[in-house]
C-alpha cells in the first residue's frame, strides 16, 4: 500500500510539472499596420507586406484573412498582390493577419492597408510628322508636332493662354515649360516626350488677366501681370525637382513678392547683371521699372526711366556690338507704342536716351530682338496689318551705329496674319504670328536684305486672318532643340525641327 502511495505521488508531481511548462502566450506580430504602396500598371505578383512577429517558443505559421483576401496570396510571411494594381478600378486595399505558435496560440488580429498610386497615364506624345503641308490636322513646313496639351487640362473650363517661356534645370538637365494662364502659370516637365507632365501651378497673385508674361534668372521665375495689384511674383525653380511622376499637380505658393508696383505688362530680365525691368506699369509714366534681382529672394526697387512714352515691351543686353562707344555698356531698347528708343541703363540712377527713332506706317510698335552680332533690331508691329492692310511685316532697323538708328528693310510673311513675338536664335527668327502659327525665318543674310521663311507650324489652322486668335509667344532656346508654343485657345505645344 505504501509503495502505491508513493507512486501516485509521484505521478502527481511529474502531472503538475508538466502542466506547469505548458506555453500559453500568444505570438505578438511585430511588423505596422501600413503595407507597401504600389503604383498602379507596375505588374502583377508584387509583394505588399511581410509579416514579422515574436514568440516564447516559436512561431508556426500565418494565416491571412479580411476583405480583399481573395485578391492576394501569402507565401510563409511574405503576402503579393495577384493582379496587376490599376488606381482606376482599386485605389486601396484591406486585409488581416495572424501568427500562430507551436502550442496553438493564436496572436491578435492585426489590420493591415496598403494604397495604389495614381499615375499620371495621359499619353500626351503624338509625334505627327509634318507631311505633306500637314501634322495631323496641323498646317506645316520642317516641323513635326511632338505633344500637345489643351486648354482644359492646364486650368479647367474658361481658361485662356498667354506668354510662355522655358527653364532647363542645370542640376538634372531636365527642361521645363513654364506656361502662362488668365488663372496663373503651369509648370510642365517635358524632359520626357512620351509623357510630358504638368507638374504644378502658381495662381495669379491677385485676379484672373489675359497678359502674364514670365522670364527667369538662374532658378527663378519671375511673373507680372496686369490683374490689378499684381506685383511681381518671384518662384523658386527647383521645387519642381521634388515633383515625382506619381504625384498630382501640387498647387505652390510664390517663394518672394516685389510690390513696387501693382500691374504690369512685360518683364524683361538682363541675365549678365542680374536686373529685372518690368514694362508697362503704373510707374515712370509706363516706362521701364528697374529691379536688382541678384539676390532673387530679396528683389530690391533700382530706379527707372520715365522720359519717353509707355514701354509696352524691351529688350537689354550688355552691348557687345559694332558701336565700340557703348562696348560693355548695358543698353535697353524699348518698344514704346509709336517710337523705338535706345536707351544706356547702365548707371541705374541715371538712365540716358541715346537715340530714338519711328517708320513708316507705325500701327503700335510692339516688340523687338536684337540680332545676335547685334548689328541689327528685328520689330514687330502689331496693328500695321489691320489699320494698313498687306501681309504679315516686320521692320529690320540697322543698329550698327546707337546714335543714328535707321531702318535697313521690310520684311513680309506669306499671309495677312498679324506679328507678335519674335526671337533670334543663331540665323533663325522665330516669330509668334498668331493666327498663322510660328514662323521660322532665316536671318544669315539680313545684311543684304534677304530674310527668308524656311518652316512654320500653325496651331490655328482655321485662317490666317489678322486677328488675335492662335499664337501667344514662342521660346526656341532648349538645348535639345524643342520648340514651345503657347496658343491663345488652345493651350500648349511642344514641335521640333523635321529630320
Amino acid at each position: 500500500m505504501k509503495k502505491f502511495i508513493l507512486l501516485f505521488s509521484i505521478f502527481l508531481v511529474f502531472s503538475c510539472e508538466k502542466e506547469e511548462t505548458l506555453e500559453t502566450t500568444p505570438p505578438v506580430i511585430t511588423s505596422g499596420s501600413a503595407g507597401i504602396n504600389l503604383e498602379e500598371n507596375s505588374g502583377a505578383g508584387q509583394t505588399v507586406y511581410t509579416i514579422t512577429a515574436t514568440d516564447n517558443i516559436a512561431v508556426t505559421g500565418y494565416e491571412l484573412s479580411g476583405e480583399d483576401t481573395d485578391l492576394l496570396s501569402i507565401t510563409d510571411n511574405v503576402i503579393s498582390l495577384d493582379a496587376d494594381p490599376d488606381f482606376e478600378t482599386k485605389s486601396s486595399y484591406s486585409f488581416s493577419v495572424t501568427a500562430n505558435d507551436a502550442e496553438g496560440n493564436v496572436s491578435d488580429v492585426k489590420t493591415v492597408t496598403f494604397l495604389i498610386i495614381d499615375v499620371d497615364e495621359t499619353n500626351r506624345f503624338i509625334l505627327e510628322p509634318c507631311v505633306n503641308g500637314f501634322a495631323g490636322a496641323f498646317p506645316c513646313n520642317n516641323y513635326d508636332l511632338i505633344a500637345h496639351i489643351d486648354l482644359n487640362e492646364l486650368g479647367g473650363p474658361g481658361t485662356s493662354g498667354n506668354d510662355c517661356w522655358g527653364w532647363t534645370d542645370p542640376a538634372t538637365g531636365k527642361e521645363y515649360a513654364l506656361m502662362g494662364l488668365n488663372t496663373g502659370t503651369s509648370f510642365i516637365d517635358i524632359s520626357d516626350l512620351e509623357f510630358p507632365r504638368i507638374v504644378g501651378f502658381l495662381p495669379t497673385h491677385t485676379t484672373n488677366s489675359s497678359w502674364r508674361d514670365i522670364k527667369t534668372y538662374g532658378n527663378y521665375a519671375f511673373i507680372v501681370s496686369e490683374a490689378p495689384g499684381h506685383g511681381m511674383q518671384v518662384f523658386d525653380l527647383t521645387k519642381l525637382r521634388n515633383i515625382s511622376p506619381n504625384q498630382a499637380p501640387e498647387t505652390f505658393t510664390s517663394d518672394a513678392h516685389y510690390d513696387g508696383f501693382g500691374d504690369a505688362h512685360n518683364i524683361v530680365i538682363n541675365k549678365a547683371q542680374g536686373y529685372a525691368y518690368a514694362v508697362g506699369t503704373s510707374t515712370y509714366s509706363g516706362g521701364p521699372h528697374f529691379i536688382d534681382i541678384s539676390n532673387p529672394l530679396t528683389p530690391v526697387a533700382a530706379g527707372g526711366y520715365g522720359e519717353d512714352a509707355y514701354s509696352h515691351d524691351a529688350q537689354v543686353v550688355t552691348y557687345n556690338g559694332p558701336d565700340n562707344d557703348y562696348t560693355g555698356k548695358e543698353i535697353l531698347i524699348g518698344s514704346n507704342e509709336n517710337e523705338v528708343v535706345i536707351v544706356d541703363v547702365t548707371d541705374k540712377m541715371n538712365p540716358t536716351q541715346i537715340a530714338k527713332t519711328d517708320y513708316p506706317n507705325i500701327g503700335y510698335t510692339h516688340q523687338g530682338w536684337f540680332t545676335e552680332d547685334q548689328n541689327y533690331f528685328i520689330l514687330g508691329d502689331e496693328l500695321d496689318e489691320r489699320n494698313f492692310g498687306g501681309n504679315t511685316r516686320n521692320i529690320v532697323f540697322d543698329f550698327t551705329d546707337l546714335d543714328n538708328p535707321s531702318v535697313h528693310m521690310d520684311y513680309f510673311g506669306p499671309t495677312t496674319a498679324i506679328d507678335h513675338n519674335g526671337y533670334v536664335n543663331g540665323n533663325d527668327y522665330y516669330l509668334a504670328n498668331y493666327s498663322a502659327g510660328i514662323r521660322v525665318i532665316d536671318i544669315a543674310n539680313i545684311n543684304n536684305e534677304t530674310m527668308t521663311e524656311i518652316g512654320y507650324f500653325d496651331t490655328y489652322p482655321s485662317n490666317d486672318n489678322a486677328s488675335f486668335n492662335g499664337v501667344w509667344n514662342v521660346y526656341p532656346y532648349f538645348e535639345s532643340g524643342n520648340i514651345i508654343i503657347s496658343d491663345i485657345n488652345t493651350g500648349f505645344y511642344i514641335v521640333r525641327k523635321s529630320e
